[in-house]
């Protein structure tokens, strides 16, 4: 699997995002209460939605972070000492239940604060009890 960009919106209506992205870019491919996920091959994109312009990222915008999906673990730590050997200075890295699925993943912020994640998904995580409390939020939140 070659990387691909992810981006990740908080949007006030997730009901009326998701029928927006839905005319753009066809059927979600995954879809919950609290999320919903988009992935395209033409444009190839994927992107998140999540509800939270009305809740604790007010005023942040409409941006929750960015993402490159690699396709493994090792693709995850060689990116991470490759901007570590450059001077970018990753966060952590750690496997998490986030945005319903287990991810092996780490963090980095640029000067603005926009927040980025590198990560590959290791299993799909579709039953809500597995994914844990707040599992479309919990990695992404701030």
């Amino acid at each position: 699997m070659s990387a691909t960009v992810h981006f990740s919106l908080n949007v006030s209506d997730l009901a009326k995002s998701v029928e927006f992205y839905t005319g753009l870019f066809g059927e979600p491919v995954k879809r919950k209460t609290d999320y919903a996920k988009f992935v395209g091959k033409d444009p190839e994109i994927h992107l998140a939605l999540q509800p939270g312009l009305d809740g604790p990222t007010r005023g942040e915008g409409a941006l929750s972070h960015l993402g490159i999906r690699v396709g493994s673990i090792d693709e995850v730590r060689r990116r991470r000492a490759e901007l570590k050997a450059r001077g970018v200075v990753p966060e952590e890295e750690k496997r998490e239940a986030c945005c319903y699925a287990l991810q092996d993943k780490f963090w980095l912020s640029d000067p603005d604060g926009n927040r980025w994640e590198i990560y590959t998904v290791l299993e799909d995580l579709e039953d809500e009890s597995r994914a844990g409390e707040d599992a479309a939020a919990c990695c992404c939140a701030k």
